[in-house]
């Protein structure tokens, strides 16, 4: 049993793992920048410490502070949360060599999985589905346009390190291959500082479907169903839903297979996410491996009735899975918004304060949230304000329930998203469950 855990982020991340730690009698340490110094997280826990200025680099990125701070405060398991360093496999290592818990996969696991081109090729070895691609990083234009011969246009460039669309180009002809490749290349390293791409065959408005899996350190390993996650803006989702309105049982069971036999094939401990594109065929490929927990983890939750935070926090401690596959049940439907601070219309971000707030309730509704009525939204991280979840027993059921709790949402003194989820829900093609990557850039 772990005494003290030090959670690593911020936002509702924070404050949602804290909870989980209260409940199993684990005391919490919360690490916060000046910008946050009113900030939920660092109330809500045991103890807090200031770890640097407002810029993510001086503090929340900053592995050495956060190293000193678990020393300090004697806390034995640290918890990344998503995002900042979170599938960071330098900090996971320091913190190993520290003889500090990290509760996620081991550094040597996330690495593997880290790298766009490492995690491709074990996912063809191990016989899980990808789209046809270059089987390697390319050096320059010439073998780029060799590649994509063979191939097939239209073809993807993608960042071996990349994320959220960078370093990511789609190429319909050869003549446009090669200034595309080395603007790819250029944005790789201008994001990552890693200039390695590769290429695959572009799948023509595809469903992004993701699988959760969870690990113990004992090779046990089940799959919690999929999550449908194809309404995104610029790569980033926006709108997540548990179960897919496209994926039957038969299809969930061969998807959790070949997302269970990933996992086992590289030794995976811990939770995570492997993530698929599914094409209009109902044919599916491997995308990636998410090492963490995702920001929609609460559809998965919801429907299943375990708790992934718990259960991370579990398997760090050494237990073995209470839970086995064949014991996995999912009941209902469930449908989480991420409310942003932003301009519905531009997207602009929507920093300041919060000068009214009244949070949705009544049955079958979760916020996960840090924000409260006078709460100042810094302008420094992401614009993640809440996350508003709901369950019903059927989707029809949840579609009304999340209008019903997007309307009663109020928050005055910033901008906020709630008006396009509250068009999303009023869409026929939403409604019929119609979605893939594309949707939201046709629906705004």
């Amino acid at each position: 049993m772990f005494n003290k855990i030090l959670i690593a982020n911020r936002g509702e991340i924070a404050v949602r793992i804290i909870r989980a730690c209260k409940e199993m009698g684990i005391r919490t340490l919360a690490v916060y920048s000046e910008a946050d110094r009113e900030a939920l997280h660092a109330r809500f826990a045991d103890g807090a410490i200031c770890i640097g200025p407002a810029k993510s680099a001086d503090s929340y990125l900053n592995i050495t502070s956060l190293i000193s701070s678990m020393e300090v405060a004697d806390a034995e398991a640290v918890h990344p949360g998503y995002g900042f360093l979170a599938e960071n496999a330098g900090f996971a290592e320091a913190c190993e060599k520290c003889g500090i818990k990290f509760i996620g996969p081991t550094s040597v696991t996330m690495r593997l999985m880290g790298n766009k081109v490492q995690a491709k090729k074990t996912a063809e070895e191990l016989k899980v589905p990808v789209l046809p691609w270059s089987n390697r990083a390319l050096a320059d234009e010439k073998e780029a346009i060799e590649v994509s011969k063979k191939i097939g246009f239209p073809v993807l460039i993608k960042a071996a390190s990349g994320g959220g669309g960078r370093g990511m180009k789609l190429v319909h002809t050869q003549a446009s291959l090669a200034s595309a490749f080395n603007m790819a290349k250029s944005e790789a390293i201008s994001a990552f500082g890693d200039g390695e791409v590769f290429i695959e065959r572009f799948c023509e408005l595809p469903r992004h479907i993701e699988i959760q899996i969870v690990a113990d350190e004992h090779g046990n390993v089940i799959h919690l169903g999929e999550r449908e996650c194809s309404i995104q803006r610029r790569h980033q989702k926006i709108l997540e839903e548990s179960p897919s309105p496209q994926v039957d049982g038969k299809l969930r069971h061969r998807m959790g297979e070949a997302a269970v036999k990933l996992a086992k094939g590289i030794g995976y401990t811990n939770i995570g996410t492997v993530e698929f594109l599914l094409d209009k065929n109902k044919n599916f490929y491997f995308m990636e491996m998410n090492t963490r927990v995702q920001v929609e983890h609460p559809v998965t939750e919801l429907v299943t009735g375990v708790d992934l935070v718990k259960e991370q926090i579990k398997i760090a401690m050494g237990q073995k899975l209470a839970l086995k596959q064949k014991n996995v049940t999912f009941t209902g439907h469930s449908i989480e918004c991420r409310i942003n601070a932003e301009d519905p219309k531009s997207f602009l971000p929507s920093p300041g304060k919060i000068t009214e707030l009244v949070l949705p309730g009544g049955p079958g509704v979760r916020i996960d949230t840090a924000i409260y009525c006078g709460y100042n939204v810094p302008p420094y991280y992401d614009n993640l304000l809440a996350k508003l979840i709901v369950h019903a027993a059927t989707r029809a059921e949840a579609i009304t329930r999340m209008t019903r709790a997007l309307e009663e949402f109020h928050i005055a003194g910033i901008k906020t998203n709630i008006p396009l989820h509250l068009k999303i829900m009023k869409d026929h093609d939403f409604i019929a469950g119609k979605t893939d990557i594309d949707f939201l850039s046709r629906f705004t």
